[in-house]
């Protein structure tokens, strides 16, 4: 077996893992500070995360022509940073466990979101985004949704979430073409 690479990649992968968890918990403080900074401060320090994100996902779109073992890792870290820049999800931590491909993790976060809800401490606003947003990423990872969470999804999804999986799913069909090319 052909093990030449394997520890650089793992090496590469847990890098690229930690600069998006860094990343994501950068925006996820600015959001808990938010009440904190002065409008122009928080506007600044969103807009210089939001500019770090999108110089990641170009250095991985470089990678991702380079390097056919990493595709995977780099497109799943990719659509979660589109996510994140569109505001297509506006929760950190669903986007991390997006971005880590993690559908247990997701399904675990919203049996709570659930949970708070019910018991009065989320309101029905953050209830219905979060909500949302774990579906739409559960629905991304291929995980199976009831008719209700569907109908759900239906109901709730934003634009910037309408079009976020619009861009997503046509990525999804140039792939599959340029892989049909190849073979």
């Amino acid at each position: 077996m052909n093990t030449r690479g394997q520890a650089e990649t793992s090496q590469l992968r847990a890098n690229l893992e930690c600069q998006l968890d860094r990343l994501v918990a950068q925006l996820a403080d600015l959001e808990a500070c938010k009440n904190d900074l002065d409008i122009d401060e928080y506007e600044e320090t969103k807009k210089e995360t939001i500019e770090q994100l999108q110089e990641f996902n170009e250095s991985l779109a470089k990678m991702k022509k380079g390097d056919i073992t990493l595709i995977d890792e780099i497109s799943s870290f990719q659509l979660a940073i589109q996510a994140a820049i569109s505001d297509a999800f506006r929760t950190p931590e669903i986007i991390r466990l997006f971005a880590k491909k993690q559908p247990t993790q997701l399904r675990l976060k919203l049996s709570e979101i659930e949970r708070d809800y019910k018991i009065g401490t989320l309101s029905k606003e953050s209830y219905d985004l979060q909500k949302t947003e774990i579906l739409a990423a559960l629905q991304r990872l291929g995980d199976q949704l009831s008719n209700d969470e569907k109908l759900f999804l239906q109901n709730n999804t934003s634009d910037s979430l309408r079009e976020f999986s619009r861009i997503q799913q046509q990525e999804t069909v140039s792939e599959q073409n340029l892989s049909k090319i190849l073979k």
